[in-house]
């Protein structure tokens, strides 16, 4: 445990790799996204789209989980998930959550909060036809945060569908679509030396999106 502790106390990196002003934001804080994933794409960020998705139980316990953002547009941040795992259980008793994009490399990170909403069933069936093969089996197969008793089990399951559908196109289970967040509040963070990092918040008003500069 000692050398653990003192392992952390060393592992301190120093960001350095840019600095973020005022005069470097755009007005949306969705177009100001995008430009970040564009660089991050470019740069060769390792799952540029991974983010950690927190939601609220109904006893008002935080959970988190790393899941692919698959598309942002004018209503914000879309994900898929099975709306029967506990992620999505949670959401339907409070749809409020927070994602969180950390791009290492560049020394920048994204945090975003807003309300949760189902997208129509038309388009989680657009984007499950365009899923490879194995990727839609495993959606049926998967009984997504219960308990089973042995990867065989699984196994088992995968290869029974497999059989069911063959020949024939996987439709998409009932269970199984996609959440967009709506943002109303989104905190872009450049890393800089000795902590003093600059951070800018977008907080959506009657008056559209403000954005203030925040102390580190």
């Amino acid at each position: 445990m000692e050398s653990i502790n003192r392992f952390l106390q060393l592992s301190r990196i120093q960001y350095d790799q840019g600095i973020v002003s005022e005069n470097h934001l755009v007005s949306d804080p969705l177009d100001q996204f995008l430009d970040w994933m564009q660089e991050a794409i470019h740069s060769n960020v390792a799952e540029p789209n991974a983010m950690d998705l927190c939601t609220v139980a109904e006893d008002g316990r935080p959970s988190s989980r790393i899941v692919l953002l698959k598309g942002i547009d004018q209503r914000g941040f879309l994900f898929y998930t099975n709306y029967t795992s506990r992620k999505a259980q949670e959401i339907m008793h409070y749809p409020y959550a927070c994602l969180n994009f950390f791009w290492q490399s560049q020394s920048r990170q994204v945090r975003v909060e807003g309300k949760l909403q189902p997208v129509p069933e038309e388009e989680s069936d657009a984007y499950f036809a365009t899923r490879p093969r194995e990727s839609q089996l495993g959606a049926w197969a998967s009984r997504q945060s219960t308990v089973i008793q042995t990867r065989q089990e699984l196994e088992d399951e995968l290869m029974r569908l497999e059989q069911h559908y063959s020949g024939l196109n996987v439709p998409r289970p009932p269970h199984w679509g996609g959440y967009v967040l709506e943002p109303d509040r989104v905190e872009f963070w450049q890393g800089r030396p000795n902590r003093l990092h600059d951070r800018f918040q977008y907080l959506k008003t009657e008056k559209g999106w403000q954005v203030f500069r925040l102390s580190p």
